[in-house]
């Protein structure tokens, strides 16, 4: 048996309403690549990838420059600054 490529993984691993679900949460500022990893056993990694897949191109890049290094969205970080 072979790999899965993390694409096939993905469309595999989730409904279409679960996926919609991840890249509402994924977009929501308040909510943590941690909460989505609990709820959907989707790491930070499977998310952008996932994120990537399905926003527009510019979508995608306002949204990556928005979450980079955001506090909010890494819990740990969060944690920490606390």
């Amino acid at each position: 048996m072979g790999t899965l490529t993390l694409s096939k993984k993905l469309k595999e691993k989730l409904s279409e309403a679960d996926r919609r679900r991840v890249i509402e949460m994924a977009w929501d500022d308040k909510t943590s690549f941690e909460d989505i990893a609990i709820n959907y056993d989707y790491n930070e990694k499977e998310v952008v990838h996932l994120m990537r897949k399905n926003l527009k191109r510019e979508s995608y890049k306002k949204w990556r420059q928005r979450v980079s290094g955001r506090k909010s969205k890494h819990f740990k970080k969060l944690q920490a600054h606390a």
